[in-house]
């Protein structure tokens, strides 16, 4: 398919965007206090070939230069995330000046570029003071996070007005603290369910904070989503695909949008209200200004035995479809299905496509090319039914 700028409308946004963790590296340096990433990754086994993110690719001193590229590749946004280690070492109380600083040189540079500033207010990592104190599981939480926003937004709300509260809640709780297999590597129920309730209060609240600190302020939360189809027709296949939809692409959407857990689909959730105080109910409508959706693969699946979603996954390597090095299914079309699906709900008044990606092997050839074919024919096509999305008006 044929494309070209003028085909997505004046208005639309081109982005990039970064990760502290992931990109910052300068993990122990001009003030940083240490986050739950910088521990798991010292823990033996965590990670393959024993990796950390104390360089990553170093954006924390080579930002002007990253910053540089993206001009020269003619994008007009680009989604800055905050370290809240790097901001407030301990998590909550003594500022820190030189991460704060720092910061204000990435937005200010970025302005000077004529590329507009998105904050990302939390990507996972969360100030290990913080997890020694509970973390996630600790109600407290809605508290300290709330003044990392109120701060963040006095501080750069002068200059930046779109905020993404929290990046993909569902995927930090459910990896971990509840599989323990990311940061901070806790496992069960006992952990998740708290987990779950406290982040969905913090994407209300601090959404919240926002709008009040921000003139002008948009503020919402980007959800991990994943298009769920049954194996087939059959009632017990679509329920177990019901279930794990719930679980993978409702249980943080609807909360936000006034319409609570979806525990009609997953009864278990009924157990979140231990964790409820008065008014929660009402605290957790987040009234947000946009949705960031971000789809990476599809998923099949059948009915299961193992409780609480009772649906087994179909691996993509057993049903001869296109996979990517993580053997996860590439399918481009799941970005159209999943905008339309998201747009269908009540009181959502902008999406915006926030992440998307497939991973291949790289191999750099000596004259510093890399043939990527497959992953450029994967983004052409994405864009085609963005646009195809776009032309629908959804």
């Amino acid at each position: 398919m044929k494309m070209n700028v003028a085909d997505f409308g004046k208005n639309f946004v081109w982005a990039a965007a970064g990760s502290a963790f992931q990109t910052e590296g300068a993990w122990n340096i001009d003030g940083k206090g240490r986050s739950i990433w910088d521990r798991f990754t010292g823990r033996k086994g965590k990670i393959k070939d024993h990796g950390d993110g104390k360089t990553a690719t170093d954006f924390y001193h080579r930002y002007i230069e990253d910053i540089d590229l993206l001009k020269s590749m003619n994008f007009n946004t680009f989604r800055i995330s905050l370290s809240w280690p790097r901001i407030i070492p301990d998590g909550t109380g003594l500022r820190n000046p030189k991460g704060i600083d720092y910061y204000n040189r990435l937005i200010d540079y970025c302005l000077e570029n004529n590329i507009v500033p998105w904050i990302d207010l939390y990507h996972w990592d969360l100030p290990q003071s913080l997890e020694d104190k509970g973390g996630w599981t600790n109600r407290d939480i809605v508290g300290w996070f709330t003044e990392f926003c109120d701060l963040a937004g006095r501080t750069y709300g002068d200059r930046v007005k779109n905020w993404i509260v929290l990046n993909e809640p569902m995927s930090f709780t459910s990896l971990g603290y509840l599989l323990g297999v990311h940061a901070p590597g806790r496992h069960g129920f006992r952990h998740f369910l708290p987990a779950v309730h406290h982040a969905a209060l913090c994407q209300s609240q601090g959404a919240l904070v926002i709008k009040d600190v921000v003139r002008g302020a948009e503020a919402g939360v980007t959800f991990s989503c994943s298009v769920v189809d049954p194996v087939d027709d059959k009632s017990i296949h679509m329920e177990a695909a019901r279930r794990a939809d719930a679980a993978l692409n409702r249980l943080f959407l609807e909360p936000a949008l006034g319409m609570g857990y979806p525990a009609k689909d997953l009864p278990f959730l009924e157990k979140l209200e231990k964790y409820y105080l008065p008014g929660d109910e009402q605290k957790l409508d987040a009234n947000l200004d946009f949705v960031g959706v971000q789809y990476y693969f599809r998923i099949v699946v059948r009915h299961g035995l193992v409780p609480p979603l009772y649906a087994y996954q179909i691996k993509a390597e057993k049903r001869n479809v296109p996979v990517n090095t993580m053997g996860l299914e590439v399918y481009p079309e799941g970005t159209y299905l999943m905008l339309k699906k998201i747009a269908a709900y009540p009181g959502i008044k902008k999406i915006y496509l926030t992440e998307s990606g497939v991973c291949y092997p790289e191999v750099v050839s000596a004259d510093g090319s890399v043939n990527d074919i497959k992953r450029t024919d994967f983004f052409n096509e994405t864009l085609g039914y963005v646009l195809k999305a776009r032309n629908e008006n959804i």
